[in-house]
């Protein structure tokens, strides 16, 4: 199947996934490389949904889940999380939620999640969010990159969230989703050449494509590494927001369910 087919064919397993488990999907995004603009010719598709259930689901005095895994091969990664649970993640400035919030490609969204969207912002903290990505950036740096020889794939996967550290010490917001702007905020003008260089091997070569390190990526990585540490350290730790808001606006999409 050529990629348009692939998205009409997600567009058919949402509506199955909201008449088997009897949810509204409030909204739905890509999640994965192809959110982030560096997607491979056989990157398959990492799709997030957030849903609603009705009332009296949320009545129950039983435990209940949250997550929804629908399905999982090589060409389709598909699972949710139900509004509760990406409340109370917002709450806690979970980078997650901002991203899914933010991925450039929609597959399904709501006038309901407009709701959500209109108070996303407030519960970002910057603390919380560059912590995030710094281990993130250090976990898969020494896991993947820096030995001699390394998965293409892997690089994006330290640069991005170093430049998700630098754009959220110079905005304080979630940063974008796409490599390109953040890229084109974040990333020194000395690092384009070789960072275009291997985003084209990157988008031609298949998810397990080699190849030997390149130093002055790895330079920076490590020189940013040492920067990022310290401003975290310098930062003061962050107040969370009360429920109120949230506990209202909770309780308002299920009075529109």
């Amino acid at each position: 199947m050529n990629e348009k087919e692939i998205i009409g064919k997600i567009q058919q397993k949402l509506t199955e996934i909201e008449e088997k488990e009897n949810i509204k999907i409030l909204h739905c995004v890509e999640s994965g490389s192809r959110s982030w603009g560096f997607a491979s010719p056989d990157s398959d598709f990492d799709v997030r949904f957030i849903y609603l259930r009705n009332k009296e689901f949320y009545l129950k005095l039983g435990k209940t889940r949250d997550v929804i895994e629908w399905e999982l091969n090589d060409v389709y990664d598909i699972n949710g999380w139900d509004i509760q649970k990406a409340l109370r993640l917002l709450h806690n400035s979970n980078p997650t939620v901002f991203e899914w919030n933010n991925s450039p490609i929609v597959y399904r969204t709501s006038p309901m999640w407009e709701k959500v969207r209109e108070v996303i912002n407030e519960y970002f903290l910057s603390r919380t969010g560059m912590n995030h990505y710094l281990s993130t950036a250090k976990h898969n740096y020494k896991e993947y990159v820096r030995g001699d020889e390394v998965k293409f794939k892997k690089y994006f996967y330290v640069l991005r969230p170093i430049l998700a550290c630098r754009w959220i010490m110079d905005n304080n917001t979630p940063p974008p989703m796409l490599f390109s702007e953040l890229m084109e905020a974040e990333l020194d003008r000395n690092l384009y050449e070789p960072v275009n260089k291997l985003l084209e091997i990157k988008m031609q070569t298949s998810e397990l494509g080699t190849g030997k390190r390149i130093d002055v990526i790895n330079e920076y990585i490590e020189e940013q590494f040492e920067i990022l540490k310290n401003k975290l350290d310098s930062m003061e730790s962050e107040t969370q927001k009360g429920w109120d808001k949230l506990d209202a606006l909770f309780l308002s999409l299920l009075k529109n369910n």
